[in-house]
């Protein structure tokens, strides 16, 4: 059965894992918009506070930010 809905929210602090090579902040990402699926990935718009920019990123590219990681 596939999964029909978002597994974060918009708000949610979240960390990103990039697939590629480019450089990414290693902190804390919020989530600021739901996308839709593509190739049956759920998509998120995320943005740290370290960048100008947002990133579209798929579902499998993020994890739970932790209170232990915010504190470190």
């Amino acid at each position: 059965m596939a999964v029909t809905k978002h597994k974060y929210d918009v708000g949610q602090k979240v960390r990103y894992f990039s697939r590629m090579r480019v450089a990414a902040p290693n902190s804390e990402f919020e989530v600021v918009r739901l996308l839709p699926a593509e190739g049956g990935e759920f998509q998120y718009r995320i943005k740290s506070a370290l960048e100008k920019t947002e990133r579209v990123v798929t579902e499998d590219q993020l994890s739970n930010f932790t209170a232990r990681e915010a504190a470190s």
